[in-house]
């Protein structure tokens, strides 16, 4: 993520970089010493989605401030 963002490490905390979704269960987190994506909980495919063939979890990349 951060270098998706062309930003250095310690930017991520500076702009409040974080990972939202509107579920209740926040599945992703930014890891502030690498700023990769990561997973932050398990992820069971046949709890979430049950008989849907395509499974799709979506979320959000905030940043505050300026950039």
């Amino acid at each position: 993520v951060a270098k998706d963002l062309g930003l250095q490490l310690p930017a991520l905390r500076d702009h409040g970089v974080r990972v939202v979704s509107e579920r209740t269960i926040q599945y992703f987190a930014l890891n502030e010493k690498t700023g990769h994506l990561v997973t932050a909980e398990r992820i069971d495919r046949e709890r979430l989605c049950r008989l849907v063939e395509k499974c799709v979890l979506s979320c959000e990349l905030i940043v505050e401030g300026e950039m």
